[in-house]
């Protein structure tokens, strides 16, 4: 037999730069407890029955899924089944994904656009804050981002070979990124479709009959699990957390499609409209979407710093919103005109008052948001290059047909850019690590179009050769920019040392193009200038402390992390006590208790292992009961205890509607402090501790 030889050679870059990206994306993850506790308590209920599982609920009762489709927590789901229930074994599926992201762009880049180009794009890839900092959380868009940049390698490929089954694949694909976080996996379709029709060489017929059918797989792929779920009897499944109707399609258009556009808002068009004023309050002042970030040492089980709605009245506007156990906002934190948290420290509203933050520290909507320094840091930092960068690219596209290969591309991935920020420009509402979408596509071009720019820099003459030094001095001018209002908290030295090595470096490319060595090297330091403050950026989870709940990059971290780190370490996240006294008096009930939404149930799942029933889903609005099924549960000795306000009426968290509280009240005993609750120095602001809560035992 004739011995065969594997033809393969290590790209030791390439190797190194994988190497980074598993150092930022996994380095003290061990560290985390239990991450966002909202998602990990899903995964130890999914683990407990196959019910739980299908589903994805958020209870090991399974009365409630969390309000994102199952993929991602199947795959959670899957490393908790190997490594156990712990924060970084929940995490380690998001950072192998980054890795895996940043691999699949060099992949993507190479045989187009050449080693260099792969190289580069691939490094970017690794320094892009966001997609650090969000992968280093068990929140799922970096498996989002890896599962589109696998369809764009089955897209490429079928483009490529002029395959059809691979282009049909992308599609399908797309269908389980659909699976993973709904309408936001349908970003990148305008990219798909548009390199479809331009690099598929074929008829316009077969070209429409193969988009016609491109689109039926997508659909087809996209609502299958939801309608096995509508399609089945709502007393025989999960209530769909997030929804108003009870329905995943419902969830998909309506709470994680249209409102994500919109904004949490009532009055206005769309499923929005239809929701009453206390359903909004209870949405948009949801304790946990204000949680601070963890404290220095990643221990994401503190909850002594959760805002919670203090109890009292029947006004919601008149509430304040407080730490448990205080009664006064944290330091730097400034509601807007709404009584919404406007900017908060570590990220909602921009260092040193430069802008006015939103309710998520998103920046004010308009075309220059994604330049505003509440996102700039996250995600924005090449996009001036990459302006440049697109020009070069496509100089000559009027001049020659058909479209090369180069062309094709950069359109697909400038189809996918221009979309995603024109949305993240006017959405009225989303989260700072959305942006993660923004990576691949900025990583790409930016790379790309350096090569590109070399190229015409050292060969050609006219406006063309300007491309690379202009594109260069825009950058490092905005770098400059979003550095400044953190001078104080970094020092001076970072920017003087990046304007300086930028000037620099500039110089020798514009005095030395002659000398084509040194002008190369040059442009090379430039560029690797230029990722100096987002590699920075990057590092900060690990240098000042994850945010498992709102992930986010840069230097405002660490504030918070110094003023947690400081704290009095009350971290257990359980009233033992209060475990221990229900546990002792279950007469056979299957829930521990039942409380009103999934920031008081998610550390007594985890923690515990047993069932808790969050009545109200995630944000205490989801109207998982009504008060005849709730009687129902009391009857089949589901439930006995709730832990719910002590108050009558509207307080924040409601179990997803008044009748039900009113219902348990008058029909249960408070059950005396002194029997559950700890003394006050025991630490008066965890779960169901001296927040406002009463502990009530139905009449039997």
């Amino acid at each position: 037999m004739k011995s065969i030889k594997l033809n393969f050679q290590i790209d030791f870059i390439l190797a190194a730069i994988a190497a980074l990206s598993a150092f930022l994306n996994t380095f003290n993850i061990w560290n985390d407890t239990t991450a966002n506790s909202y998602y990990t308590a899903a995964v130890t209920s999914m683990l407990q029955s196959f019910h739980n599982f299908f589903y994805g609920t958020l209870d090991p009762g399974g009365y409630v899924t969390v309000d994102k489709p199952p993929v991602a927590f199947w795959i959670q789901t899957a490393f908790a089944y190997i490594f156990g229930v712990h924060g970084w074994s929940v995490i380690l599926p998001q950072a192998l994904a980054a890795v895996g992201s940043v691999l699949l762009i060099y992949f993507l880049v190479k045989p187009t656009f050449g080693k260099t180009a792969a190289r580069l794009a691939s490094l970017i890839m690794a320094c892009s804050p966001v997609a650090v900092a969000v992968s280093r959380t068990n929140n799922i868009d970096g498996l989002l981002v890896f599962a589109l940049l696998i369809a764009t390698w089955m897209l490429l490929k079928g483009i490529r070979n002029q395959k059809l089954p691979w282009l049909l694949g992308a599609f399908a694909l797309i269908g389980v990124a659909f699976n993973i976080k709904m309408l936001q996996a349908y970003m990148v379709l305008p990219a798909f479709y548009l390199v479809c029709i331009l690099a598929f060489k074929c008829g316009w017929k077969k070209k429409l009959v193969t988009l016609a059918a491109a689109t039926v797989i997508l659909l087809g792929v996209s609502l299958s699990w939801a309608i096995i779920v509508d399609t089945t009897p709502q007393e025989n499944r999960p209530y769909i957390g997030g929804s108003k109707t009870n329905s995943v399609l419902e969830l998909a258009l309506g709470y994680n499609g249209i409102q994500r556009l919109e904004g949490m808002r009532a009055g206005g068009p769309g499923p929005g409209a239809n929701r009453n004023s206390q359903q909004i309050q209870r949405d948009e002042y949801r304790s946990d979407l204000w949680q601070m970030p963890q404290n220095a040492n990643n221990n994401s089980n503190d909850n002594s710093n959760r805002l919670f709605m203090q109890p009292g009245g029947d006004n919601p506007t008149s509430r304040q919103l407080a730490p448990p156990g205080g009664n006064s906002m944290p330091e730097g934190f400034k509601p807007d005109s709404n009584n919404r948290p406007g900017d908060m420290p570590g990220g909602g509203g921009g260092p040193q008052g430069r802008g006015g933050g939103g309710m998520f520290g998103t920046g004010q909507a308009g075309p220059l948001r994604l330049f505003q320094s509440e996102l700039s840091g996250q995600i924005s930092w090449l996009l001036p290059f990459v302006a440049f960068a697109c020009i070069g690219l496509l100089a000559e596209l009027r001049r020659r047909k058909p479209l090369t290969a180069k062309q094709n591309e950069t359109l697909f991935w400038l189809a996918w850019l221009l979309p995603v920020m024109a949305f993240f420009s006017v959405a009225g509402f989303f989260h700072q690590y959305y942006l993660i979408m923004l990576a691949p596509p900025i990583a790409v071009l930016a790379g790309a179009g350096w090569v590109e720019l070399w190229k015409q820099y050292s060969e050609q003459d006219g406006w063309r050769k300007w491309l690379l030094t202009a594109g260069f001095i825009a950058a490092l001018a905005f770098e400059l920019y979003v550095l400044q209002p953190y001078l104080k908290q970094i020092g001076t030295g970072w920017s003087i040392g990046i304007g300086a090595a930028g000037i620099a470096f500039l110089l020798i490319l514009l005095l030395a193009r002659k000398k084509q060595k040194l002008a190369f090297t040059a442009a090379v330091a430039g560029m690797l200038v230029l990722l100096v403050a987002p590699l920075f950026w990057s590092a900060t989870p690990i240098l000042y402390g994850d945010n498992s709940m709102l992930p986010q990059a840069g230097p405002s971290q660490q504030r918070i992390g110094q003023r947690q780190g400081a704290g009095d370490g009350r971290n257990s996240g359980i009233n033992t006590k209060l475990v221990n006294y229900l546990t002792k008096n279950n007469t056979g009930e299957t829930c521990l208790f039942a409380t009103t939404d999934a920031s008081t149930a998610e550390a007594y799942i985890i923690q515990t292992g047993k069932a808790v029933i969050p009545m109200g889903g995630f944000s205490g609005s989801d109207p998982v009961f009504t008060v005849e099924k709730l009687k129902q549960a009391v009857a089949d000795k589901k439930v006995k205890y709730f832990l719910i306000s002590s108050g009558s009426g509207f307080d924040g968290r409601g179990g997803g509607s008044s009748e039900v509280l009113d219902w348990i009240r008058k029909n249960s005993t408070e059950v005396p402090e002194e029997e559950w609750q700890p003394a006050a120095s025991d630490g008066s602001g965890l779960m169901g501790m001296r927040n406002g809560m009463a502990l009530y035992k139905i009449n039997q």
